[in-house]
């Protein structure tokens, strides 16, 4: 079989569909036809508006506490044993939620099924590591974050339209269930991924990346071991310079886009718009976004990663900061449609950039335990965000919430520029 590197892109990209893209898509249908409903089901198992919040964030906690594990277990147990596993273990969370009859049980579901969903998506984050080249990774992660984006886009709608036939959660529950098992089919039958496409050349490393290696953790490619697997927390303290500088970095981004999906409904209730005005203004934000997923790829793989960050924070570090002074003007609402269009050209940008930055810096030879560690780093800042702008609204006003990420977001930018350069390979 020619190797990898020896295809072009287009060819490798319509031969990983349905290796990895295939079970992306299926999986994202599922959980984002069953995520809307998870406060209804809270609701009515007893909780109250702030309690339901909670359960609902058990999904996003538990792939936060999922990360670090699935490192390990792809490390030692492959890619494609993990996510099959990780597959049926959900099928058992969903059946809790169906028969769940006290809100703990429930919430412990909910959480289970988030721990397993981080096994899907490091194994997919860690076989395209190992397996795209250099030249056109951005583009292959940029694609495989669209693919998920594309099914948490549709998830919702055909959640709704399963509602409206049978009336019942457990109809789009059902749903989630059928896409699994396809997946778990997919997975275990269909054409083994790590067979089908060899592990490429380890990518090139930024010249100066041997410096002080041992002190600062930075990536180094003759001290990668070929043979002996690190362990996650191992692999962790050596790497712990570029995690707690480009880490941060990335966190903050993550943080930024996860604000996006708080503040943009909240700002619409707070200048009094009604509940179809908000979720228009939010859908033509989330259709940008999703529209430029690929661009972002192009931008990355053309001309470098800075090229796809930078102007990503600072389109949405501009976005917040600017929106956080409108909320008193007499044309607060067109600048808020403006302000949502631009958040969502920032986001659209940034597609693939924390799958790939991710991938550009882990070991060549075996990635699965450091991107468990950057992943729990993106993730946590994603779970953080929301806290920080409720706690500064609750504390002072919905501006200075909104403000503050607008900061964070400069501080983020500025990161990039500083640690991009150092960490990560040139592609030209």
């Amino acid at each position: 079989m020619e190797t990898v590197t020896a295809d072009s892109p287009r060819n490798v990209l319509v031969r990983f569909a349905p290796m990895i893209y295939g079970p992306t898509l299926l999986f994202a249908l599922g959980e984002g036809a069953v995520i809307p409903l998870i406060p209804v089901i809270a609701d009515r198992l007893g909780a109250d508006v702030a309690l339901a919040a909670l359960v609902a964030a058990a999904l996003v906690v538990g792939q936060l506490c999922g990360n670090i594990p699935a490192g390990w277990a792809v490390a030692r147990f492959g890619e494609r044993l993990t996510m099959g596993v990780a597959g049926i273990i959900v099928l058992a969370g969903l059946l809790g939620i169906v028969f769940a009859q006290s809100l703990a049980f429930f919430t412990a579901a909910v959480f289970l099924i988030g721990f397993c969903a981080a096994s899907f998506a490091l194994a997919r984050h860690s076989f395209m590591t190992t397996r795209v080249p250099l030249t056109f990774r951005a583009r292959a992660l940029s694609l495989l974050g669209g693919t998920f984006r594309l099914g948490m886009f549709v998830g919702p709608f055909i959640s709704a339209a399963l509602l409206a036939v049978f009336g019942t959660e457990t109809a789009s529950i059902v749903f989630f269930a059928v896409c699994q098992v396809a997946t778990i089919l997919l997975v275990f039958f269909g054409p083994d991924p790590e067979k089908a496409v060899p592990v490429g050349a380890p990518a090139p490393r930024h010249r100066g990346d041997s410096r002080d290696a041992e002190d600062t953790g930075e990536p180094v490619t003759g001290s990668i071991p070929t043979v002996e697997r690190e362990g996650v927390f191992r692999t962790m303290w050596r790497f712990r310079g570029v995690l707690a500088r480009l880490g941060l970095a990335a966190a903050s981004l993550s943080a930024v886009r996860s604000a996006r999906q708080v503040v943009l409904p909240l700002w619409g209730v707070s200048l009094g718009l009604d509940a179809g005005t908000i979720a228009v203004v939010v859908g033509v934000s989330g259709a940008i976004d999703f529209a430029l997923f690929y661009a972002s790829g192009q931008v990355m793989d053309r001309f470098g990663r800075l090229w796809a960050a930078l102007p990503a924070m600072v389109l949405m570090g501009s976005g917040f900061l600017a929106l956080s002074f409108t909320h008193d003007l007499a044309s607060a609402a067109m600048w808020y449609a403006m302000f949502a269009a631009v958040l969502g050209v920032g986001n659209g940008l940034s597609s693939g950039i924390l799958l790939t930055l991710g991938a550009d810096i882990a070991p060549p030879t075996d990635p699965a335990a450091f991107l468990g560690s950057w992943r729990t780093l993106t993730d946590a800042g994603g779970a953080i965000a929301p806290l920080i702008v409720s706690a500064l609204t609750a504390a002072t006003s919905l501006s200075i919430g909104v403000g503050a990420m607008g900061l964070i977001a400069v501080l983020g930018a500025a990161g990039f520029i500083r640690w991009v350069p150092r960490y990560v390979p040139r592609t030209r």
